[in-house]
């Protein structure tokens, strides 16, 4: 069940980069304990939104409210300041460390001049039971795990920082059918534990049962937006 005021509302955001119009017009919201999910080929102009909601970008035109209020990015911590986390393709994780040293990365615990690394894992594993996700231990390193517990890390990373909006961008898209599967149903749990998620995609069939509701761009508009209940994969194509 969803809330009534959105988590994030776009309202009519554009953006040209020189004589190229990337967004124009684009409108739509995202609730708590909500998946939208952005389909549409290269060239849609995801990437363009992607990088304007998480402060990279900023938007020629249009506005942003999250929580019912407006907000403005200038720089990617204005967005993570309000709650919003984009988990990219690339992850952003350092493979020979462990999954508590990621989680925590850049704001380690401290005892006197050393990293506190017992307090560490166990904030770890707090963090990981919050969104009742399975990882092997907090103390393996991050690149003996799948592709898939990989994208746990970043998530509880993203979560423990107080994100109560995550975009997952093109998160199966290094993934085989099995470790994909375990992608959709992380973004489950995230909407189960109450968090608005947002996944950029181009694989319809993978993102079909996760999603509540589907946005398609095309050319740098919105060409709709449905309930999964008023339509369907051949109609969503």
């Amino acid at each position: 069940m969803t809330n009534d005021i959105p988590a994030l509302e776009v309202r009519g955001v554009g953006k040209t980069f020189g004589h190229v119009e990337a967004l124009s017009d684009v409108s739509f919201s995202v609730r708590p304990g909500e998946v939208l999910a952005i389909l549409g080929d290269n060239g849609a102009g995801k990437s363009t939104l992607i990088k304007i909601l998480s402060g990279v970008y900023d938007a020629d035109e249009g506005e942003l409210h999250v929580n019912g209020e407006p907000v403005d990015f200038r720089r990617p911590s204005d967005a993570s300041d309000v709650g919003i986390a984009t988990v990219y393709q690339d992850l952003a994780l350092v493979y020979t460390r462990d999954v508590a040293a990621n989680i925590f990365l850049g704001r380690e615990f401290t005892k006197g001049p050393f990293v506190d690394r017992k307090r560490m894992y166990e904030q770890a594993r707090v963090e990981i039971d919050k969104l009742a996700l399975k990882l092997p231990s907090v103390k393996v390193p991050v690149g003996l795990l799948s592709g898939g517990q990989r994208q746990a890390v970043a998530i509880v990373r993203a979560a423990s920082l107080g994100a109560h909006i995550i975009i997952m961008d093109e998160p199966t898209a290094a993934l085989g059918a099995t470790e994909s599967a375990k992608v959709m149903e992380l973004a489950e749990r995230l909407r189960d534990a109450g968090l608005a998620v947002i996944i950029i995609s181009h694989n319809l069939q993978q993102i079909w049962p996760v999603a509540d509701r589907f946005l398609v761009m095309r050319l740098g508009r919105v060409a709709g937006i449905r309930a999964k209940s008023d339509t369907s994969v051949d109609g969503l194509i």
